[in-house]
């Protein structure tokens, strides 16, 4: 918006001319939504207070967590708003890749708000979403974005599943590019809402993740660096670093008041609206495998807790202490913190794991 609007200047104020490079503005979108998301949570926490919007404890949550009860929740949406706002701000408004990005956030992020809010509106933990009906909804957003972007795919690169380590090993999905895709939305909008259960444990994984993808979208709407790192070239592919850069503030924002004492949740809002997030970028990018290593966290968050269910009802007995896993060592006398920040550390590792096999070929 700002940026295609001083853009219009630029032939009689050349410096201008810098707003067309996405680095420029990939720095001033994490500028801005960390801006915004400092200020409006430090308005928004005495609010929510004010009005006993705090979170509701589930009655077999860890005992620990039992004064976390009444902590301020759905911090989610000023995390969306930051980055709606801010990407709006710096992007080219005609870049479809980019509102495929954002309606996938926020659709995400309003089932989630819809479940937050029956929690909060009877004060019981149960009272939110079922998971079937959760599952329903979550599947019809991603049915509908996958339908539109397998219609609208102006190229076989955006069909295409790009193997990561292997060099020439891209397959075409075809019509299986719609289920596929519906796969990646929910089961990593769900993954990160499995991970979000210490303070600030799910939101510097999203942050690192975010920043990985954003390199790899600027290498793929890059012709000459997608050739070179023989990865699919996707023309306007680009512009998605800006949305990763929003991601990447509003998240920095967050922990400011999210870490350990949180101060405030994210809530399902902001769980499910940024694993989807992050999902999509990769599903636009063609990188959904990459998106498995470097989330990894999510991933192994997520089968714990499938281990576990599985486990329990066909050989009746627990896998784990308490899943998802962080409870685990939580049950094991680790302190808070140390799992977080353990677990940080390796969210960065496969990170960069994931990053290397941009040249591992």
């Amino acid at each position: 918006m700002l940026a295609d609007l001083l853009l219009n200047f630029s032939d009689e104020i050349s410096w201008l001319n810098v707003f067309r490079y996405l680095t420029f503005r990939g720095v001033l979108a994490v500028l801005t939504s960390l801006s915004i998301g400092v200020v409006a949570f430090l308005i928004v926490i005495p609010k929510l207070r004010a009005m006993s919007i705090g979170e509701v404890v589930r009655e077999d949550d860890v005992p620990l967590h039992t004064s976390k009860g009444g902590t301020p929740t759905m911090g989610g949406v000023v995390i969306l708003s930051a980055v709606a706002f801010s990407t709006l701000l710096w992007v080219d408004l005609h870049n479809r890749f980019v509102w495929f990005a954002l309606l996938s956030c926020i659709a995400y992020g309003l089932i989630g708000f819809i479940d937050d809010w029956r929690k909060l509106r009877q004060q019981r933990s149960g009272a939110g979403l079922s998971v079937r009906s959760k599952l329903l909804l979550q599947s019809l957003v991603a049915a509908v974005i996958a339908i539109i972007l397998y219609v609208t795919a102006d190229s076989a690169a955006q069909t295409t599943l790009l193997v990561p380590v292997f060099k020439d090993t891209l397959i075409q999905l075809g019509i299986w590019f719609v289920p596929f895709t519906m796969l990646v939305l929910v089961g990593t909008s769900n993954a990160v809402n499995l991970t979000d259960g210490l303070d600030g444990l799910a939101i510097m994984p999203i942050v690192l993740v975010a920043g990985g993808l954003g390199i790899f979208s600027y290498a793929t709407g890059h012709a000459v660096f997608a050739d070179y790192l023989a990865i699919p070239f996707v023309e306007g592919a680009g512009e998605l670093v800006i949305f990763c850069a929003s991601l990447v503030g509003a998240g920095l924002a967050f922990l400011v008041y999210n870490c350990y004492p949180a101060q405030i949740f994210m809530g399902d809002t902001g769980s499910m609206g940024l694993g989807a997030a992050v999902a999509i970028v990769a599903v636009l990018i063609r990188q959904e495998l990459v998106l498995f290593i470097m989330g990894g966290l999510f991933v192994i968050e997520a089968i714990s807790v499938i281990s576990q269910v599985a486990s329990f009802k066909l050989l009746g007995r627990r896998v784990w202490l308490m899943s998802p896993l962080h409870h685990h060592f939580e049950q094991k006398g680790w302190p808070e913190p140390r799992i977080t920040v353990r677990f940080w550390v390796f969210s960065l590792v496969m990170v960069l794991a994931g990053l290397a096999t941009l040249k591992v070929r």
